[in-house]
């Protein structure tokens, strides 16, 4: 599986802190990535969005503390059972503007 991008970003100087845009590519709408990467995200206590695409990825936007940002990243890099994960490109983002870990309509 292919990784690109950056690696992770200080949010707002707090020491400790990520926010990062996960883009995953291959199989992975229809098969229950969005509600399976929604409790991961949650257990973890993140900030952020998942949502389709409409050109068949899944964008995530995740902030919180760097831990359970990367234990999430390692989990989009395999996803549900029936996902089959090809690529994923990791960039700096911004905190989103809301508290809470939601799923986000496609766009």
């Amino acid at each position: 599986m292919a990784v690109s991008g950056s690696s992770f970003a200080a949010e707002g100087g707090a020491a400790g802190r990520r926010c990062v845009r996960i883009l995953v590519r291959g199989r992975v709408q229809g098969v229950g990535f969005r509600a399976w990467l929604l409790g991961r995200a949650r257990r973890c206590g993140l900030d952020g969005r998942v949502g389709n695409r409409r050109d068949g990825t899944v964008e995530v936007v995740a902030s919180g503390e760097a831990g359970r940002v990367e234990d999430l990243i390692a989990d989009c890099r395999h996803g549900p059972p029936a996902a089959r994960v090809e690529a994923i490109e990791i960039d700096d983002a911004s905190p989103p503007e809301k508290g809470g870990f939601d799923i986000a309509e496609t766009w």
